[in-house]
């Protein structure tokens, strides 16, 4: 029969119907005269008493269980190598299915007289006292109640084709964020998967899972090192350096400017400037960095002089034109304008070309800046040098600038498609909270990068350039403090990268960081509606927390109404001078499956998640614990000595050549 309530939440009445049959058969046993029965009678009666002391206690334990799970602390610390994983699921937790039954537990658990039900007894509190683990499994904080409501749970695994839909975790500071990346990139990286970690703050000990976990799974060999805040131990990497068109660069460094007002005339002048630099470099046969970049967009004149001596070389390198040059006649009172303000070597060379006829589309567009004044000219190019001042100050500059021909920087040199080719496993520490500035642009030029690198996978798949077919690879990156690394760069990422294997999977605080970090409301619900999938910890913002549960249907909720009545009686022949009435009255009403509230108070490690087509789990997650890890490396020197050692001046070598092939488009 079903009952419309289940009334989990009261007081354990079977245990007193199960103790009285457990005495009563006992009794019957014991004295079976007394109850003028023989012996074979007795322990038939006896037997009927044990199994109805069995069926009710059972009744009473599960809900003496329910209530005990309801006041339960939860926190789980596990081993690395206890992380379950599969070639074809994530795992994600312990938990289970959230549905209307669980709703309406919460509920009565919230009811004020059920409150006193979920205080501790006498021995609960014996034991929390006397318990050396009682400290810790406390400070998970929160409403134990809410992963309470069902005590049978299991464990909880996505799809792995779900990923491509992209995964978004959020949660404030000090919840578990980055210890569910942990468990998460953990599974990926014992899959053999190619993965990014993004870690803005450069936290030690995100970076020593990620190191322990490419060990324990022999994949050190494939693992890179990218930090701002420690030059000495980091890879190097060229965001401008590799492409599949040489526009790309231009797009990389232009994008990062305002475009808002007139500014936008600006950006558009410098993105035209930029591409024109980027073109002469690689035709010269130089690799584009942001230290050139930075040099000639102080002083494109070099740069010009170097192109039209290469191009004059290859087109008239029988007709003597350096003698011509060199004997040329100039009066720079019938040049224009912005002639007259540049150097002498430049003028002529371009003077040249014009007296000569001779054209080249470089030439041409290196020659077209000389004729901006150059105090205009400047002016123009304002807004790009403060940029990059910013990426090419200090001990960044070697890192995002390397020199490739240096026999004595033993440090690795990598690039997104021979990362992804070799099936690498990269860490990239930005060092925000040092640098903001500079960690922002930095991060928003490697997801420029890797925007560019899937659009290559879409064109060629894997291993463009290399003999042989290449199996396709999965893709994660983890975005740890995602609102800090985001940008329009990052937009097309999510829309369109899931079909090159791209599944990304972003951790940041609030919504509200987003929308802040973007600028536009329009764009940050444009980025939400990317990700297929949803891990909600503990928010205190309730648009964050709106997020999630505006996606749930209402369920209804039954209730009860103790209604009690007395009315008297006028007929002189009916004995009752009144009569009363108490009952108990079920009614219904619509509710949320889940409120903002219950967000606000989970407990630390624990969540909420929409995945398998927007179905709502409820999981909690196992905390790695690194203090027994015979992989974990003691700090981050420990790291730098093993990949200084591993390197010994060889690493960076097929690296250096896939870089050099993808920057000339082989």
């Amino acid at each position: 029969m079903a009952y419309p309530l289940e009334a989990l939440l009261r007081p354990a009445y079977e245990l007193r119907a199960s103790a009285v049959s457990g005495l009563a058969g006992a009794v019957v046993v014991w004295t079976p005269s007394t109850f003028l029965l023989t012996q074979e009678l007795a322990w038939g009666l006896a037997g009927a008493f044990a199994c109805h002391a069995f069926w009710r206690g059972l009744s009473g334990l599960k809900i003496v269980r329910y209530r005990a799970n309801l006041r339960r602390q939860r926190r789980d610390v596990v081993g690395s190598e206890e992380i379950p994983w599969s070639e074809k699921r994530l795992f994600l937790g312990r938990g289970f299915h959230w549905d209307q039954r669980h709703t309406q537990r919460l509920h009565e658990v919230r009811l004020p007289e059920k409150r006193d039900m979920l205080e501790p007894g006498w021995f609960e509190r014996i034991a929390e006292f006397l318990s050396p683990r009682s400290e810790g499994v406390l400070a998970v904080g929160g409403d134990p109640a809410i992963h309470g409501v069902e005590p049978a749970e299991s464990d909880i695994w996505m799809d792995i084709g779900d990923r491509v839909g992209h995964t978004l975790v959020l949660g404030t500071t000090r919840v578990g964020k980055t210890r569910l990346a942990e468990v998460l990139l953990t599974q990926d990286i014992r899959r053999g998967e190619v993965v990014i970690v993004f870690d803005p703050k450069g936290d030690i000990d995100l970076l020593r899972r990620v190191y322990a976990e490419a060990k324990r799974a022999g994949r050190q060999s494939e693992f890179f090192m990218f930090h701002l805040g420690h030059p000495e131990l980091s890879a190097r990497y060229n965001p401008v350096g590799s492409f599949s068109r040489i526009t790309e660069v231009a797009t990389r460094i232009a994008g990062q400017l305002p475009s808002e007002g007139q500014s936008a005339a600006f950006k558009e002048f410098v993105w035209r400037f930029v591409n024109v630099m980027a073109r002469a470099l690689v035709a010269l046969g130089r690799k584009p960095d942001y230290e050139q970049i930075n040099r000639y967009a102080s002083n494109v004149e070099p740069l010009l002089i170097d192109y039209f001596e290469h191009w004059l070389d290859r087109e008239q390198s029988a007709s003597g034109w350096r003698e011509d040059v060199e004997s040329m006649a100039i009066d720079k009172k019938s040049l224009d304008k912005g002639l007259q303000t540049r150097g002498f070597r430049a003028v002529t060379l371009v003077e040249y070309a014009r007296r000569k006829k001779l054209y080249d589309p470089i030439a041409h567009a290196l020659a077209s800046t000389l004729n901006y004044e150059k105090s205009y000219f400047d002016k123009l190019v304002a807004s790009l040098l403060p940029l990059m001042e910013k990426l090419t100050t200090g001990r960044t500059a070697s890192l995002l600038s390397p020199d490739l021909d240096d026999p004595a920087d033993w440090r690795p040199v990598f690039d997104w498609a021979s990362v992804i080719n070799l099936g690498g496993i990269v860490y990239i520490g930005l060092d925000s909270l040092s640098d903001y500035e500079v960690a922002s642009a930095v991060g928003n030029s490697m997801f420029a990068d890797l925007t560019s690198v899937a659009g290559s996978l879409y064109k060629f798949g894997v291993g463009r350039g290399l003999p042989g077919a290449t199996a396709p690879r999965r893709i994660a990156i983890h975005a740890d403090e995602f609102n800090e690394l985001i940008g329009d760069e990052f937009i097309p990422l999510l829309n369109k990268a899931g079909g090159a294997g791209f599944q990304v999977t972003a951790y940041t605080q609030t919504w509200s960081d987003v929308e802040a970090r973007i600028g536009s409301q329009a764009k940050a619900g444009q980025i939400a509606g990317n990700f297929n999938t949803l891990i909600m910890l503990r928010v205190k913002e309730v648009a964050t927390a709106e997020l999630m549960t505006s996606q749930l249907p209402e369920v209804r909720v039954v209730s009860t109404i103790v209604s009690s009545s007395v009315s008297d009686t006028n007929d002189p022949g009916d004995f009752a001078d009144f009569a009363s009435r108490n009952e108990d009255r079920i009614t219904t009403e619509s509710a949320q499956m889940l409120s903002p509230s219950d967000l606000v108070q989970l407990p630390k490690g624990q969540a909420f998640a929409l995945i398998h087509g927007g179905q709502l789990h409820k999981i909690r997650m196992p905390l790695p614990d690194a203090s027994h890890d015979p992989m974990m490396p003691v700090n981050l020197e420990a790291i730098g000595a093993e990949i200084r050692a591993r390197s010994d001046g060889h690493w960076n070598r097929p690296h250096d050549v896939l870089v050099r092939e993808d920057a000339h488009g082989v």
